[in-house]
């Protein structure tokens, strides 16, 4: 695909605006009603926006989207392109920016600590809009290396190798059902986390150092699930001291389970200033209300 004349060669942002947009709502119909467009005005920007690219940005298929390679590249500035001409068009007008911050959390984070941060934040920056996406650490970092997410707040595991500022650090324990005994002779039943995950990672390496036989009886990607079988006596699963409730006890060296290590908390920022850089700082707060905190240099 070559692009027909000079002019059209240029990057035009209100065509970035409705690919952006196009990939964010995954179909052309959704896009056009986010964008006040009609359908056949979303595909003549795409067309338009391909032919500027000199290559095509988006396979078709009749029940879906995806980005090609030069589209998944192309995702990343283009992201990066709308939101600088939207902060700069706000302090032109002396106005505080208030676009949309794409944030990526654990899980533990987003239900445990996510309502407070969130109070301290809106506080500062009510005007800015912020769009969620919870998962496990290493798959959102690969999210924000693709532009599609701001921050990333996560733990690290020795699959993560991006630069992230460390928050805090907080007790790790085994948590199991508060009315079941657990047999402290046989193998250990475990619920964890599918690989990377540093949870697992912590409690397979903490039961092999102690030559404490164990099981993986029950495996989840959502912590809610570990929850659960932890609750039911079914498995015993590893968290954070903070992620404990009503019916949940930290087992300890009665339950012949050695100790782990402390979860380390970080926050991964594209671009650490402006809103990002509040939200960190919301984050921080928060922590330092749970008397969490960073360890000294």
């Amino acid at each position: 695909m070559e692009p027909t004349d000079r002019a059209s060669t240029a990057l035009d942002i209100a065509l970035l605006r409705t690919f952006l947009e196009v990939v964010d709502s995954r179909g052309f119909a959704p896009a056009a009603e986010r964008l006040a467009l009609t359908p056949s005005a979303v595909s003549g920007h795409i067309k338009r926006l391909e032919q500027a690219a000199g290559t095509v940005l988006l396979a078709r298929t009749t029940r879906r989207i995806a980005l090609t390679p030069a589209g998944d590249t192309l995702y990343a500035y283009a992201r990066n392109i709308v939101d600088m001409e939207r902060e700069v068009r706000a302090r032109l007008r002396g106005a505080p920016a208030h676009g949309r911050l794409r944030v990526g959390a654990s899980e533990d984070f987003a239900g445990t600590w996510l309502p407070q941060v969130l109070r301290t934040f809106r506080d500062h920056h009510p005007r800015t809009s912020i769009e969620l996406k919870v998962g496990i650490t290493a798959s959102l970092l690969r999210e924000q290396a693709l532009g599609r997410l701001d921050v990333v707040f996560g733990k690290q595991c020795r699959q993560v190798d991006a630069p992230g500022e460390l928050l805090w650090e907080e007790p790790l324990v085994w948590a199991f059902a508060s009315d079941t005994a657990l047999n402290a002779e046989g193998d250990v039943p475990l619920a964890l986390f599918p690989e990377p995950c540093v949870y697992r990672e912590a409690a397979v390496a903490a039961l092999s150092a102690a030559l404490r036989p164990f099981r993986v009886l029950f495996e989840s990607g959502s912590m809610a699930g570990c929850v659960s079988a932890a609750l039911a006596g079914f498995a015993v699963t590893a968290l954070a001291r903070s992620q404990l409730r009503d019916g949940l006890r930290a087992c300890g060296p009665d339950d012949g389970l050695p100790a782990l290590p402390a979860a380390r908390f970080h926050a991964f920022a594209s671009k650490p200033d402006g809103a990002a850089a509040a939200l960190i700082d919301a984050v921080r707060a928060t922590g330092r209300s749970r008397q969490f905190a960073a360890p000294p240099g």
